[in-house]
């Protein structure tokens, strides 16, 4: 009498059995994969949030130098700094002082440094200030529309200057390299204008005189100075934040698919048990 028992292994390829038991290669591989892709997430997302974290320090930073700068700016005017406390100027600490000085101007050292303003392409001109201590400072004068304009007038004795401290712009302008041999000055380089003058004991900053500083007609138009800050930080700040949010959408739907994929081929592997038995 025979048995109506059919082998457990009826209709499946050999090996089979063993292939159920452990991973395969091809089971190795995406295992590996997964773990490499999880990795990677992990550290792209940390960077994009390390960004963002870091350009929101930035912003606040930003908004307290602007503040810094706008109580600078209308404060009332001190002395301008003296040979003694030059070599502490700073930028964050310095730039923009209401200051005042007063001394007689050398114009015949006077410099025309190119300019674009609101009213329109000139140059500024920049006249060398000798103070009662025997120091120097460059002073902006103001603005003026033509080359010819170097003649303008200039207050003779001393005179009072009151204006918006500046730190010496280096490097020339954009794609434009200073030439003092030429006298053409494409950057207010206080360091390059003084030696082309061969003055000695000059302070490291120049000052933009105030508006209306000189009431001649031909006079330079002073008060022009354009205090802004590049504040794009908000937005760099969103969009590193957005890249890591982005980047933990893609993960999470990469590993709902993988689920879903998995589930799938269970399932499949089940319904054809079940056909075989």
């Amino acid at each position: 009498m025979m048995s109506n028992t059919r082998p457990s292994n009826t209709g499946r390829a050999p090996g089979a059995a063993s292939q159920d038991a452990a991973p395969g290669p091809r089971g190795m591989a995406v295992h590996y994969s997964s773990i490499a892709l999880a990795l990677l997430a992990g550290i792209l997302f940390a960077g994009f949030c390390v960004l963002g974290t870091w350009q929101v320090k930035r912003l606040f930073w930003k908004l307290d130098l602007i503040e810094r700068v706008e109580q600078r700016v209308h404060a009332p005017a001190t002395d301008a700094p003296g040979p003694a406390a030059w070599a502490s100027i700073t930028p964050q600490t310095d730039e923009y002082r209401h200051v005042r000085l007063s001394g007689t101007y050398l114009p015949i050292f006077n410099t025309l440094v190119q300019a674009t303003t609101a009213l329109g392409s000139g140059y500024w001109l920049v006249t060398p200030l000798r103070l009662a201590d025997g120091s120097t400072v460059l002073v902006n004068r103001g603005f003026v529309p033509k080359r010819a304009s170097i003649a303008a007038g200039t207050p003779a004795g001393i005179v009072e200057v009151e204006g918006l401290l500046r730190i010496s712009e280096t490097g020339g302008g954009f794609l434009r390299e200073n030439s003092p041999a030429t006298q053409h000055w494409y950057s207010r380089d206080v360091a390059a204008i003084a030696g082309s003058h061969m003055l000695t004991n000059v302070a490291p900053y120049f000052v933009d005189a105030k508006e209306k500083s000189e009431t001649a007609v031909d006079a330079p138009v002073g008060g022009l100075t354009v205090i802004s800050f590049h504040n794009n930080h908000l937005v760099y700040a969103l969009t590193w934040f957005a890249l890591a949010l982005m980047v933990a959408g893609i993960s999470w739907w990469i590993v709902r698919e993988s689920r879903r994929r998995r589930a799938r081929g269970a399932q499949r592997q089940e319904s054809d048990h079940a056909g075989q038995d």
